[in-house]
């Protein structure tokens, strides 16, 4: 299955499944949890037929025969032992009369029996679900296309769904915290190429993190992932943690999650033990107990708490200690105030500063968190940096880089992620970074124009069984003609010029229709057209998102040779500059890279002024009363001094 076809998979699926919802009386919330199980469930059952052959050949023959074949069997194979009653067909094929949620929780307590990393992770709360809508869901995820799917499929489904429940608000009171948008993940992942040894997350949330280096792992090595990496994450919140071991076991990657505090317990003891960290921790975390004797002894605290009610600078110290010296490396996301935070925190930093490790920071813009608008930034430390930049820090501001997703969710492209990872190898001194850069650009437009030949072939086949207009006929022959993918050219247009003459051409045809007088002949007319706007429509909708890709990959490749034309790194105003240390701490340390990199004025015109205004405003509003009650405090207490 390719990824066009996992795409549209996966977006029929959760499009069925979310009209199952809002059809019922649940919350997203609600339903968040037993649909991702039933993701699993389908999933388990693929696995378990795939391997069902491999491991019944792989048993020796005995005096008495084969015996049976156990769980360690079919782990061995990359599967879980199906006992028959937790099996997805016995379930699809259960009769009307019998309790389907009963049956759906026996599933669920069968199969954590049979995989320990689960126990007690599965819902089992389907009792509180309509009949109806249980069965339709178990259809939705029986059909055809899900039954065939083999590999990574089930892992994309699953991390699909995630996404959509997390734009949903789905778990509000956690803020979001379950799910890193993907882009912000994979530019942390491509950054710090976690290929091999411990890899820690100490705010896991989902897993997300461990499920992109699984794919970093299968792309960029020969190794198998479980022998190439181990994971561990800790995550505080209970739901967090089991939707966490979840993903880990669908993409088939073995992992320690441990459920725990971060800010009281370090249960994987790993102070500088780490080759990766990879994390995006909650922002501005507030009422920790500093005074804590766990805190105050924390050897992951060298340069001990900031006076001020945050946790950003207790997650930086903590992220900087796990790393093995001078190897290991992290990325991090962290709210945008913490880059220029004062007092303590401006001492911490400055610390920080020093020991030289902090090797990239770059700025993130509005909206890519589907629960909050706010900027963030990216932190990336290496403690074995290359001795040319042991003295400087790449500055990086991409907050004039992203698409918009929608209104209110920007996101990175597949090119801007290619763009912006070549700044980072030519900071770093590959010498093929841009070439590189430029068989990527190549490869994503050959995929998505190869996915708008395929709608483009289903179209004409179509349109040919319903008409035979010459005009109409060539005009599809000229759209499916090969292009040849070598430049950054706006190619885009020689598929969009033939399919806008088609269009026009039934246009005409329905404005000549007023003025036939041959009825026969104009109600057949307009059944022709009515069919070749059925036709276009479907095609439309099939082939937006391939058409938008291919004009934003084409945009993205032109930035590129825009940037760089001669394979070497430079400065570009209002992007990105490599800052030496003195210009840092001649900036008081402050380590926002709109300090350095200058301006680059943005014409986005859909930015949404006034939603951003009107929360600046809450925020402006929100500090004067508490400004007003510091200072009523304030001459409280200087009379009480003066009695």
């Amino acid at each position: 299955m390719n990824q066009q076809q996992i795409k549209q998979l996966e977006k029929e699926l959760w499009d069925a499944a979310d009209a199952l919802r809002s059809n019922s009386k649940l919350t997203a919330a609600e339903y968040k949890d037993p649909v991702l199980g039933l993701v699993l469930l389908r999933f388990a059952q693929n696995k378990f037929d795939e391997a069902k052959p491999i491991v019944e050949a792989n048993i020796p023959e005995s005096p008495r025969g084969k015996r049976l074949a156990t769980a360690e069997d079919f782990a061995a194979a990359g599967a879980m032992l199906l006992p028959e009653l937790a099996q997805y067909d016995h379930l699809a094929n259960l009769p009307e009369s019998e309790d389907i949620a009963d049956a759906i929780n026996n599933a669920m307590k069968l199969i954590e029996e049979v995989n320990t990393s689960l126990l007690g992770n599965l819902p089992k709360n389907y009792q509180e679900f309509e009949p109806s809508l249980l069965r339709d869901l178990i259809r939705t995820f029986n059909k055809d296309a899900i039954k065939k799917a083999t590999g990574d499929v089930f892992g994309r489904i699953y991390e699909y769904f995630l996404m959509k429940f997390s734009m949903q608000g789905a778990g509000a009171q956690e803020g979001g915290e379950f799910f890193t948008p993907p882009s912000l993940v994979q530019f942390i992942v491509n950054y710090i190429e976690p290929d091999h040894g411990i890899i820690h997350d100490p705010a896991c949330g989902s897993g997300g993190m461990f499920v992109q280096t699984g794919y970093f792992v299968k792309s960029h090595t020969n190794a198998e992932v479980n022998e190439a990496i181990k994971v561990y994450g800790t995550e505080q919140k209970s739901n967090n943690t089991k939707l966490a071991k979840i993903n880990l076991a669908i993409h088939g990657i073995e992992g320690k999650i441990e459920e725990a505090n971060s800010f009281y317990a370090d249960p994987h003891d790993l102070f500088e033990k780490c080759d990766f960290v990879m994390a995006n921790p909650p922002f501005n975390v507030k009422k920790i107990d500093m005074e804590k004797e766990y805190v105050k002894t924390d050897r992951r605290l060298p340069w001990k708490t900031p006076k001020a009610d945050n946790g950003n600078y207790l997650w930086v110290q903590y992220f900087h200690s796990y790393l093995k010296p001078n190897k290991g490396r992290a990325g991090f996301v962290m709210a945008s105030s913490t880059t220029d935070a004062g007092h303590t925190e401006a001492d911490i930093r400055a610390k920080l500063v020093e020991t030289k490790d902090v090797d990239c920071i770059v700025s993130v813009g509005n909206n890519f968190f589907y629960t909050r608008s706010l900027p963030c930034h990216l932190w990336f430390l290496d403690k074995g940096k290359r001795s040319e930049n042991a003295d400087k820090v790449l500055m990086i501001d991409a907050r004039n880089v992203f698409r918009k997703v929608t209104t209110t969710v920007n996101d990175f492209s597949f090119g801007q992620l290619v763009n912006l990872d070549t700044i980072k190898h030519l900071y770093h001194g590959k010498t093929d970074a841009v070439p590189n850069a430029i068989a990527q650009h190549q490869a994503f437009l050959i995929e998505q124009f190869g996915a708008i030949f395929e709608h483009y072939k289903t179209l004409s086949e179509n349109i040919k069984t319903i008409t035979q207009d010459e005009k109409i006929l060539d005009c599809l022959t000229e759209i499916q003609n090969p292009i040849n993918v070598q430049s950054a050219d706006n190619q885009i247009d020689k598929f969009l010029e033939p399919s806008e003459k088609v269009m026009a051409l039934v246009e005409n045809w329905q404005s000549e229709l007023v003025d036939l007088e041959d009825k026969k002949l104009a109600k057949t007319l307009r059944e022709t057209i009515a069919k070749l706007n059925r036709a276009n429509t479907v095609f439309t909708e099939s082939t937006k998102e391939f058409l938008d890709y291919a004009k934003q990959g084409i945009k993205d490749w032109q930035c590129l040779l825009e940037w760089f034309t001669d394979n070497q790194y430079r400065d570009i105003e209002g992007l990105c500059k490599v800052v030496d240390l003195d210009e840092i701490r001649a900036n008081d340390y402050s380590l926002t890279p709109g300090r350095y990199v200058g301006v680059s004025i943005s014409a986005d015109e859909d930015f949404d002024y006034k939603t951003r205004l009107g929360e600046i405003n809450t925020e402006f509003t929100a500090l004067n009363i508490e400004a007003v009650g510091l200072a009523q405090l304030i001459e409280n207490n200087n009379k009480m001094l003066l009695k």
